[in-house]
C-alpha cells in the first residue's frame, strides 16, 4: 500500500469515526460509541506521519461528527428559512466545515506537533487535555456553539456523579481519557506507564459512581409551588403570520383556562408572537386574571424597550420582573455582518432576527416570591453561564421553541443538555416548549414527567425549591481547565519524562 493510499484510508476512517459520534447522544444513548469514536481518532492522529496529515484527519473527523450531529441545521434553513434544498445543503455544509476547521483541525494539528518523541502515556494525557480545551473553546469562540460535548453521553450512566463537581467537561475528560488509554494498552500491553494512567482513569470512574448518590443541595423549607406548563404546538409556518395571532392567543388561553388554581402558569418562548406593548387589552386581562387567582403567569414574547428588541420572559400577577435573553442564536436572533447579508436570501431575514443581547446585570424574575434562574432556548447549553445564573436561585426555568428543528434529532440533543444543567446545579427545572419536549426535571437530571411531542397539552405538577450550591456552581469549569493544561504540560517540556 502506497503512502498516498494510507493517507486516504486515514481520512476515510477519521470521517467514519466522527460520523459515529451522534449515536452516543440522545435519542440513541449508545455511549460506548463515543469511546470507539474518540479512541479511533487518537489512534489515527498518533499514527499520522506529519502535522499536516494529522490536521487533515482531524478535519475529516470533525466533518463526520458535525455533519451527522448537527444535520438538523439543514431543516431550519430549508424548511423554515425558505432556502432551496441545494442552497440549504451548501450552507449547512459550510457551517459543518467551519466547525470542523475551527475546533477539531487545530486540536489535531497541535497533537501532531507536540506528540513527537513522546511516550504513549504522555500522548494520552496530551490528547485528553487538548480535547477538553477545544470543547471549552466552543462555549465562547464567536459567541459559542457548545453542542456535542462528549460528557453529555455519560448523563444516564453510573459515571454521571462527578457532574455537580466538575461540570460536563469533567465527564468529557473521563470518557475521552478512557478511550485513549484503552487504545494505548491495546498497542503497548506491556507498558507499566499506560497501566498507571489507566488506574488513575479507573479511580476517577469509580469515584464518580460513588458520588452519584451524593446530595449537594437540599430541599428548601418552603412549600413547593404547583405549576402548569403550556405546550401550544403552534406550527412554525403559522406562528409569525399576523393573520394567525388571534388563533395562537386563543389556543394558549384555552389551554390555560382550567389552570388558574395553580401557583405558576408558564407559556413557552415567544408564545405571544407580538410585542406585548401592542396588545394592551390582552395583557391587562391576563394580569387581572392572574391577580384574582393569586397566580404567577410567565410569558415568553419579543419585547420592545425604547429602541432595542429583546427575546424576553415577563411576569404577570404573582410573577414579577422581566428577563431578556443574553445568549443569542446567530442568524436566528441576530445576523452577523448584517449590512452585507440582509436581503440576500430569506434565511437572513427570518422573523425576529434583530434581537439585542440582554444585560448581564438583570434583576430577573420571581414567582410567588421564589427566585428562579431563567433561560431562553439556546442559553441552557452554556454550562458556566447556566451555573452562574443558578446561584442563590430556588429552581431553574427554561422556555424554548424547538419547532425550528422540525422532526430531527436536534430537540432530543437539546433536551439532554437541559437535563445536564439540573444535575450540575442540583436544582429542579421546569421546561416549557412550543411542541416538545416540555418536562419537569429533578436535581439529578432525571425526567420526572413530560408531555408527548407534537401535541397540545398541559404539564402539571409541583416544583420544589432547593438550597445550597454544588462545587461546579462555586468554581465553574476552571479546575477542569487547569487540569487540562497540566495534562498537556508533559508534552511541552523538552526532556522526556
Amino acid at each position: 500500500m502506497t503512502p498516498d493510499q494510507k493517507d486516504w484510508l486515514g481520512y476515510l476512517f477519521a470521517a467514519l469515526a466522527g460520523a459515529l459520534v451522534p449515536l452516543a447522544f440522545s435519542p440513541f444513548y449508545i455511549w460506548p460509541a463515543m469511546v470507539l469514536s474518540t479512541g479511533t481518532l487518537f489512534f489515527l492522529l498518533d499514527k499520522a506521519g506529519s502535522k499536516k496529515i494529522a490536521a487533515l484527519r482531524g478535519l475529516c473527523f470533525g466533518i463526520g461528527m458535525f455533519g451527522t450531529g448537527v444535520s438538523w441545521v439543514y431543516v431550519s434553513i430549508n424548511q423554515f428559512g425558505d432556502a432551496p434544498a441545494p442552497l440549504a445543503a451548501l450552507l449547512t455544509g459550510l457551517f459543518v466545515i467551519a466547525l470542523a476547521a475551527a475546533f477539531v483541525m487545530p486540536l489535531a494539528w497541535l497533537f501532531g506537533y507536540l506528540k513527537a518523541d513522546r511516550q504513549t502515556w504522555q500522548k494520552v494525557l496530551l490528547f485528553t487535555g487538548l480535547w477538553i480545551l477545544f470543547e471549552w473553546s466552543r462555549s465562547w469562540f464567536l459567541t459559542g456553539f457548545p453542542w456535542l460535548l462528549a460528557g453529555y453521553t455519560l448523563l444516564d450512566t453510573p459515571f454521571s456523579g462527578i457532574a455537580p463537581v466538575t461540570g460536563v467537561y469533567g465527564l468529557s475528560l473521563l470518557i475521552v481519557s478512557a478511550a485513549a488509554v484503552l487504545i494505548a494498552i491495546i498497542r503497548e500491553p506491556k507498558s507499566k506507564a499506560n497501566y498507571a494512567v489507566a488506574a488513575v482513569v479507573c479511580i476517577l470512574g469509580v469515584t464518580s459512581t460513588f458520588l452519584k448518590d451524593s446530595d449537594w443541595t437540599t430541599p428548601a423549607d418552603i412549600r413547593p409551588i404547583s405549576f402548569s406548563a403550556i405546550q401550544g404546538n403552534i406550527s412554525q409556518d403559522l406562528k409569525w403570520k399576523p393573520s394567525h395571532l388571534e388563533n395562537t392567543i386563543r389556543t394558549l388561553t384555552n389551554l390555560s383556562a382550567d389552570q388558574w388554581s395553580k401557583d405558576l402558569i408558564l407559556w413557552p418562548e415567544n408564545s405571544i408572537p407580538a410585542f406585548p406593548q401592542r396588545l394592551p387589552e390582552l395583557i391587562k386581562a391576563l394580569e387581572e386574571q392572574a391577580e384574582s387567582t393569586d397566580t404567577a403567569l410567565i410569558i415568553g414574547a419579543p419585547w420592545y424597550d425604547n429602541g432595542p428588541y429583546y427575546n424576553s420572559l415577563f411576569g404577570l400577577g404573582k410573577a414579577k420582573g422581566e428577563y431578556f435573553k443574553q445568549k443569542l442564536v446567530p442568524f436566528g436572533e441576530f445576523v452577523p455582518l448584517e449590512s452585507a447579508l440582509r436581503g440576500i436570501i430569506a434565511f437572513f431575514d427570518l422573523p425576529m432576527s434583530s434581537f439585542s443581547r440582554g444585560s448581564a446585570e438583570q434583576t430577573g424574575l420571581t414567582a410567588k416570591e421564589q427566585l428562579l434562574a431563567a433561560y431562553i432556548c439556546y442559553e441552557i447549553v452554556y454550562p458556566d453561564f447556566a451555573a452562574e445564573q443558578a446561584r442563590e436561585k430556588d429552581f431553574l426555568l427554561t422556555v424554548s421553541n424547538d419547532t425550528w428543528f422540525g422532526s430531527s434529532i436536534g430537540p432530543e440533543q437539546h433536551f439532554q443538555m437541559v437535563r445536564m444543567r439540573s444535575l450540575e446545579t442540583g436544582r429542579y427545572q421546569l421546561r416549557a416548549t412550543n411542541d416538545g419536549i416540555t418536562a419537569l426535571i429533578g436535581p439529578k437530571g432525571e425526567v420526572i414527567r413530560t408531555l408527548p411531542r407534537y401535541q397540545q397539552g398541559v404539564l402539571e405538577g409541583e416544583l420544589p425549591a432547593m438550597t445550597g450550591i454544588t462545587p461546579f456552581m462555586q468554581f465553574g469549569s476552571w479546575p477542569i481547565l487547569i487540569l487540562a493544561l497540566l495534562l498537556i504540560f508533559p508534552s511541552l517540556v523538552r526532556e522526556r519524562l
